[in-house]
């Protein structure tokens, strides 16, 4: 669905319904817009944050959507991108809306506040009209295409109102690309949508096959390939600004369906088990995204993607991989299957010496059982980085925790045939013993965090501007990280 979004200073007479913006403080009196006050507290409208009436006004037959927006003065750009959310899918059946939400705003808020809030309203916008359908025989069209944003601000507001479109356009793609079944979204059609982001937005890309995979000696992401009818490929994508004032990497897993391997995992396990590339979805809709932010940084992605299958010579427990850093690792369950072609990616990323490095990976179930599904697991090896990590996802709303990487839990991880084993050897603390093997394959002396978004990047339920499937997590902290970038001190 593309919905087009136009800032007007005053409401056209021509739409079909208006989204009418209520602070559970400040409540009306009478009529406003359309709007009986009265009639909606005796139907328990109170304001509250995702609160949704729709009611036709008196005086035109125009719709009316209120939406809760909670206290006065927690009204912000997060609640403004949630209630934007909530309001457009209470507004799918309407062809041209007119949006009040920018009216919430306490008075005197100046224009950088303006338009980060235009930006957030139009992210809520397109992400609350958001639907998969693509494998639905008789779904039924959305009508709506056009969304006025009624306020001032020019220029500014409405380039913050295009930012947010291509954002949330960015986030689409990657929940679009978590939402693919595996069977169809192989590691060759996952390199070809990113070739096809390259020339749209006019990036550098280099794709690895399975010989150059070879060359390059990426043999984690080799093992986990063996009992595959797929070849993998590696995706190294690149966003060059003139006279960049760093080099930030990001590192994302691709596994495009985990079956867990040879050691199996149940049926159940295995329905969501798409959505074990959300961290290279993510990346992929940050790229899509990256020119209209324009940071002054550079920023390279590496993708290693595979499925993990149960072939005839699939990698069994007890077998040796070799990494692109020489390193060597016991394969002692082949479920935990991501560290090892993320342990290639950061070694592949180390090399180029990049001023700092950020992995975003659906790592471990103890995360999920530790945080929930809307919080991601975050550990790093410099404090400075993990702040600025912390920072960057909080300013665009992606709940993060920083979890540690206890020194003592490294012996866990020691293997009495090789230099590493992929499991812990106990069954306790799995996603900091996950960290911990990932820290052995990031360079001396550069800046990294892991970020373990297993349950984050899925949403089993409707919830503000998620939907259930992909939630494309991930794409806003890349893309504010890179916009905010300072190298780590």
């Amino acid at each position: 669905m593309a919905i087009t979004l136009e800032l007007v200073k005053d409401l056209p007479e021509e739409v079909d319904a208006v989204i009418v913006p209520a602070c559970s403080d400040r409540l009306g009196t009478g009529d406003a817009n359309g709007t009986d006050w009265a009639y909606l507290r005796s139907r328990g409208f109170e304001g509250r944050p995702d609160q949704v009436f729709t009611l036709p006004s008196s005086r035109t037959g125009t719709a009316v959507i209120m939406v809760g927006v909670g206290p006065a003065a927690s009204v912000g750009p997060l609640a403004l991108r949630r209630a934007s959310a909530v309001a457009t899918r209470a507004a799918l059946r309407h062809r041209i809306v007119a949006s009040h939400l920018l009216d919430a705003l306490a008075e005197g808020t100046d224009a950088a506040g303006r338009a980060a809030a235009a930006q957030a309203v139009a992210e809520g916008t397109v992400l609350g009209g958001y639907q998969f359908t693509k494998y639905k025989s008789k779904a039924e069209p959305d009508k709506l295409e056009r969304v006025v944003v009624v306020g001032t601000g020019g220029k500014r507001v409405q380039g913050a109102l295009d930012l947010g479109r291509r954002i949330a356009e960015g986030i689409v793609l990657a929940r679009d690309l978590v939402n693919e079944p595996g069977g169809s979204l192989t590691p060759a059609r996952l390199a070809e949508a990113a070739v096809e982001i390259a020339e749209l937005e006019g990036l550098q890309i280099t794709v690895l096959g399975l010989d150059e995979i070879v060359e390059a000696g990426l043999g984690g992401l080799l093992g986990v390939n063996r009992g595959s009818a797929q070849p993998p490929r590696f995706i190294e994508l690149s966003y060059v600004p003139a006279n960049p004032r760093g080099h930030l990497a990001v590192v994302g897993k691709g596994i495009t369906f985990d079956s867990g391997g040879l050691s199996i995992k149940s049926g159940a396990g295995m329905m969501t088990m798409k959505s074990d590339m959300g961290g290279a979805a993510a990346i992929l809709g940050a790229f899509s995204a990256i020119t209209a932010v324009a940071p002054r940084v550079r920023v390279t992605g590496y993708i290693p993607t595979t499925d993990n299958m149960t072939g005839s010579d699939a990698t069994r427990p007890g077998d040796v991989l070799k990494i692109r850093n020489g390193k060597t690792v016991e394969v002692l369950n082949t479920d935990a299957e991501g560290r090892l072609i993320l342990a290639d990616a950061l070694s592949l990323a180390s090399e180029a010496e990049p001023d700092a490095i950020v992995d975003l990976a659906t790592l471990t179930g103890a995360v999920e059982v530790a945080l929930g599904n809307r919080i991601a697991g975050l550990m790093g090896n410099d404090e400075s980085w993990i702040e600025q990590v912390q920072a960057a996802a909080a300013a665009v709303g992606e709940r993060v925790w920083h979890l540690p990487l206890p020194e003592d839990y490294r012996k866990r991880i020691d293997s009495d045939v090789a230099d590493l084993r992929n499991i812990s050897r106990t069954t306790d603390g799995g996603s900091l013993t996950a960290g911990l093997f990932l820290r052995e394959f990031v360079g001396e002396g550069i800046p990294w965090v892991h970020l373990d978004i297993a349950g984050a990047a899925w949403s089993n339920d409707v919830d503000g501007e998620l939907v259930k499937g992909g939630t494309g997590f991930g794409v806003r902290t890349i893309l504010e990280l890179a916009k905010h970038f300072k190298k780590p001190r």
